[in-house]
């Protein structure tokens, strides 16, 4: 639904600036669907919108987000190939957090990069194999298709839109009239490491237990391979497919998870953090928790810890 409102009242605003500065309406903005009414968040809104089959060309098509379920195809089938036709005759196409998941059912992100929350990177890569899913991107336009990252993160691709159908200083307008930082590129601050264990491989599971339980320690990846009684080469080849992770990329966003709750309490110096998740190179440690999360320790820390705040 916040997709849905925001979408047309940023759109709508971006036109009506575009003419009070003497120019022709830029855009005409239609919510359709193959549904006369769509109820949502319990009923408690409703949707009315204009019949998709009247639409027979248009130069962007916005998807979404979507309550995504693995029935979400079957469901959608006429929508799929009504999209996937309007691409190929010349239309844009942008998703917004889920609606990827649409998009990437139409087949047009086969051998294509995509953002979308990164919630829900490992589902849509189990489900889009050969589609590269960048969940650290806020924004990723390729071929005339943009994706972007979750929740009230469509704000800033509708900016980004602004900015490419009207020009920068109506974008800027659309920052200042809605209050949405502008030029935003990365939703890395945000993400939340989840272990993820259910992919069946108990092998694998207790290696993420024993990396979980011992990040302070030095962990060789070759003795602890020897001690599961696998090779080193088909531990990684597991450890890769079952998590979407090598053993040491695994590890390291282990530590920066628990490093970053540890900042955001606020209560220790990021020295005492950093030898905390086993680190002892301060520099190496920077450089991976920048990596990961887009900020520097001691950024992070100002930006979410309580007590920086107050102060």
């Amino acid at each position: 639904m916040a997709c849905i409102t925001g979408s047309f009242n940023i759109l709508n605003s971006a036109n009506a600036y575009w003419q009070k500065k003497g120019n022709k309406p830029k855009l005409e903005i239609c919510i359709a669907g193959f549904m006369t009414e769509l109820k949502l968040d319990a009923g408690y809104f409703s949707i009315h919108p204009e019949s998709i089959k009247n639409i027979t060309a248009t130069d962007l098509v916005i998807i979404p987000a979507i309550s995504y379920s693995d029935t979400v195809v079957t469901e959608n089938a006429d929508l799929i190939t009504w999209i996937r036709k309007q691409y190929k005759t010349g239309t844009e196409i942008a998703t917004m957090c889920s609606g990827a998941f649409l998009l990437a059912a139409t087949g047009l992100l086969d051998g294509k990069s995509c953002s979308t929350h990164w919630h829900h990177e490992a589902n849509f890569r189990r489900l889009f194999p050969t589609v590269n899913v960048l969940p650290e991107k806020l924004i990723v336009a390729e071929k005339g298709i943009y994706t972007n990252g979750g929740a009230y993160s469509f704000l800033n691709l509708l900016l980004f839109l602004v900015e490419k159908y009207f020009d920068r200083q109506t974008a800027i307008y659309c920052s200042k009239i809605f209050q949405i930082e502008i030029d935003r590129t990365s939703q890395s601050p945000f993400q939340i490491f989840e272990t993820q264990k259910n992919h069946g491989d108990e092998v694998i599971s207790q290696a993420q237990t024993y990396i979980e339980e011992n990040l302070s320690e030095k962990i060789s990846f070759e003795v602890l391979a020897s001690k599961l009684a696998i090779s080193r080469r088909n531990f990684d080849r597991r450890f890769i497919k079952a998590t979407g992770n090598t053993p040491v990329e695994y590890l390291q966003r282990a530590k920066v998870e628990v490093a970053k709750n540890s900042l955001e309490k606020g209560r220790k110096s990021v020295f005492e953090v950093m030898i905390d998740v086993g680190y002892s190179d301060d520099k190496a440690f920077r450089e991976v928790f920048k990596r990961i999360t887009g900020l520097s320790p001691l950024d992070y820390r100002s930006k979410y810890s309580r007590e920086a705040v107050l102060l």
